[in-house]
């Protein structure tokens, strides 16, 4: 049995896995614009840049969704917010994350999509919401995990979504 603060979904292809996304990005926009921070775990290629593509959408990004594998972070601006997209496959520590620039990422108002959060778990330990994309049956499969009460909010309008 599925525990309240988690959520499990097979995702067919990645039209479904974006359509997921596009899920969670109405779900943040439900929850206020306060802020978040959420981690993207699995093996490359498991859908963690489409997923936050679908997310990004569903917010307001218009245009090119760039992967920040290559800058670490790319940053979309959104009225009063901001979304960061965050790749730590080459970051090794909370120094790394501070040359980044990791903790002024962290104020209110801003959203946090982190991928490869397993490289600095310190850091990644708190975030609101853990998502694991895995492969199963020739897609994927997305477990969700709230770890914190704003995390429990945005899970239970994102289960709400019928996408």
């Amino acid at each position: 049995m599925r525990e309240p603060g988690e959520l499990s979904r097979v995702l067919a292809d990645e039209a479904a896995t974006r359509r997921a996304g596009a899920a969670l990005g109405r779900a943040l926009l439900a929850c206020g614009m306060s802020g978040a921070f959420i981690t993207l775990q699995g093996d490359l290629g498991a859908g963690k840049t489409t997923l936050a593509r679908g997310v990004l959408e569903a917010l307001g990004v218009v245009g090119a969704v760039r992967s920040p594998t290559y800058t670490l972070v790319e940053s979309y601006p959104l009225g009063t917010v901001s979304v960061h997209h965050l790749d730590w496959y080459r970051i090794g520590s909370l120094d790394d994350l501070e040359g980044i620039g990791f903790r002024d990422l962290q104020a209110p108002g801003q959203w946090l999509l982190v991928e490869w959060p397993e490289r600095v778990p310190q850091a990644a330990a708190s975030a609101d919401l853990a998502l694991r994309l895995d492969y199963v049956d020739g897609g994927r499969c997305l477990h969700a995990v709230a770890g914190t009460s704003r995390g429990t909010s945005i899970l239970r309008h994102w289960m709400a979504d019928p996408a």
